[in-house]
């Protein structure tokens, strides 16, 4: 997933618009002597300084900053609570281990589902199109498609007016994942290229730019996190009427107006995954719980002996430690078994 290391690192747009201040500072600092600035030498990292506003305005770059998508959607989510709670009467459908069935979710950090996570994608890019700033916001040619068509058919004249749903945004995603055979995993970098899009653009999205940004971020996150990318002319036998040039230029301006900051760093991706994990439990898109099975429970106990064989000079070392007296239990080691 990449670290803080990587050269793709960029500024924030708030940072750089002090540009020539760091450039300035810098430059008084090489006036020492080498034997003092040669060693200590910061990582052009480091030298940004990153503080709890820019944290705030590019939550795309920062793992502790609050996902924009979560925060668009805690309005609406209140109202369904409500409304779910007055249908059911208060009564919840969720499915529950006992002591003679276990339920798994089959769904990880590492390896998410495909389709509920296409789904969870989907509902996070309504909500920022329904919670839009409609005031002030700048729109850009390269994503109006009015300008930029992805098909023949002509385009209404109050194409920008409508309001997406959220079935239109889950088709148009999962056509394109299912026909270039995308994995899950770049639909969450898709996510965070969108959102840190958003920010470093200064651009909102709206019904008429919807689909040429998820485009453009679909292409790059294919690009950068599949081995073998899909070309931009594979683009072109999904969407028909679309051409090389324009996939190019499109291309072209995403990375530009990302800076080139293409990096994702681990924790950042995680902190999308279990946002959007909330946000399908808040809209009751929670994912599939799955029987524990007889195969599945040998697979879980070879790993845990796996795992009990690995530490074993762990706990051999924990155990040879004196102990208090308040405390003449000790530490109990037992082996998870599943049958």
């Amino acid at each position: 997933m990449g670290s803080t290391t990587s050269c793709c690192v960029s500024g924030s747009p708030k940072l750089r618009r002090n540009t020539h201040s760091r450039l300035e500072s810098y430059h008084q600092e090489s006036d020492q002597s080498p034997e003092e600035t040669g060693c200590n030498l910061q990582h052009i990292s480091d030298r940004e300084n990153v503080d709890e506003m820019n944290m705030d305005y590019n939550p795309a770059d920062h793992p502790r900053a609050s996902t924009i998508f979560l925060s668009k959607s805690q309005n609406d989510v209140q109202d369904k609570r409500k409304s779910l709670f007055i249908n059911n009467h208060g009564t919840s459908k969720r499915k529950y281990s006992s002591c003679s069935t276990i339920f798994l979710d089959d769904n990880t950090v590492s390896q998410p589902n495909l389709k509920y996570t296409i789904k969870c994608v989907a509902v996070a890019i309504y909500y920022h199109i329904k919670n839009r700033d409609t005031e002030g916001a700048m729109l850009l040619d390269i994503f109006d498609e009015k300008l930029h068509p992805l098909s023949k058919t002509e385009v209404p004249p109050d194409y920008d007016q409508i309001d997406t749903e959220q079935k239109q945004i889950y088709r148009f995603v999962r056509t394109l994942f299912s026909a270039a055979q995308l994995t899950a995993e770049c639909a969450i970098v898709t996510l965070i290229y969108l959102e840190r899009l958003l920010t470093y653009a200064e651009i909102d999205i709206t019904p008429g730019n919807w689909k040429r940004i998820i485009l453009g971020a679909i292409l790059l996150a294919s690009k950068v996190w599949d081995d073998q990318a899909v070309w931009n002319v594979d683009y072109c036998q999904i969407l028909k009427d679309i051409t090389v040039e324009d996939m190019n230029e499109l291309e072209r301006h995403f990375l530009e107006l990302l800076q080139f900051n293409i990096n994702v760093p681990s924790s950042v991706y995680a902190k999308y995954y279990f946002d959007l994990r909330s946000l399908s439990e808040t809209n009751n898109l929670s994912f599939p719980l799955e029987l524990l099975s007889r195969d599945k429970a040998l697979k879980l106990e070879a790993i845990s002996r796996l795992c009990d064989d690995r530490y074993k000079d762990v706990r051999k070392a924990a155990k040879k430690r004196s102990s208090s007296t308040d405390n003449l239990c000790g530490i109990k080691w037992v082996p998870a078994i599943l049958s």
